[in-house]
């Protein structure tokens, strides 16, 4: 069974960086789409990037699109999401997430596999 650890959220002030990453274990042959998502207190759960595990094609949310950037390490088994210029409102707890799709989906029902999440906080 497929297991996604996210790493790297944190305090950090508007303006600044961070780097997510998402380490995959067991199975992963089956999970062809990796994405990241984020959920605020009271608020629906959100797509934000999506990346194809084997062609890299990647999709971004308008919202984060030119700030915030999907790679990967396929060497270990990893996906992250560096993100850039960051906003109070971008405050939120951040999911990684696994699909079987042959391509990128964009609702959180079409993944199938999910990390704990990892708490972002951005502080004017």
């Amino acid at each position: 069974q497929v297991r996604l650890v996210e790493s790297g959220g944190g305090v950090v002030q508007a303006g600044d960086s961070l780097r997510l990453a998402c380490v995959a274990s067991g199975g992963t042959d089956s999970t062809k789409i990796m994405a990241w998502f984020r959920q605020a207190p009271g608020k629906e759960r959100e797509f934000l990037a999506a990346m194809n595990w084997k062609t890299t094609g990647s999709s971004y949310a308008d919202s984060v699109k030119g700030r915030f950037v999907i790679s990967r390490d396929s060497a270990q088994n990893t996906v992250f999401l560096q993100m850039n210029r960051l906003e109070p409102e971008d405050t939120a707890t951040y999911y990684c997430a696994g699909s079987a799709a042959t391509w990128i989906v964009y609702r959180p029902h079409e993944y199938d596999v999910w990390g704990q999440g990892t708490q972002v906080t951005v502080s004017s």
